[in-house]
């Protein structure tokens, strides 16, 4: 049997978080589309990856894409918007 060294004896562990500030700004322009007025955001889903922000789901229209998107980019920290949303515009 092998037994390892114990690891945190008498000392507190530390807690690594991998993105901190990405699933801070995740959680910020998440934030910014629930409170926006004019906007259904109930079916959209957004991502941080770094600085940009993938904004996925369903939207009723263009025009709350384009709305969306403006909503993010206003975000403190957000470098670039992607949009994989579907429309349930016709195109």
């Amino acid at each position: 049997m092998v037994f390892k060294p114990q690891r945190f004896h008498d000392d507190k562990p530390v807690t690594e978080t991998e993105n901190p500030s990405a699933a801070r700004l995740e959680i910020a322009a998440a934030r910014a589309l629930a409170v926006s007025q004019g906007l259904d955001a109930s079916e959209l889903t957004v991502v941080a990856r770094g600085t940009e922000i993938v904004l996925g789901g369903r939207i009723t229209s263009r025009r709350e894409i384009d709305r969306a998107v403006d909503i993010i980019m206003s975000v403190p920290g957000v470098e670039k918007v992607t949009v994989t949303v579907a429309s349930d515009e016709a195109p």
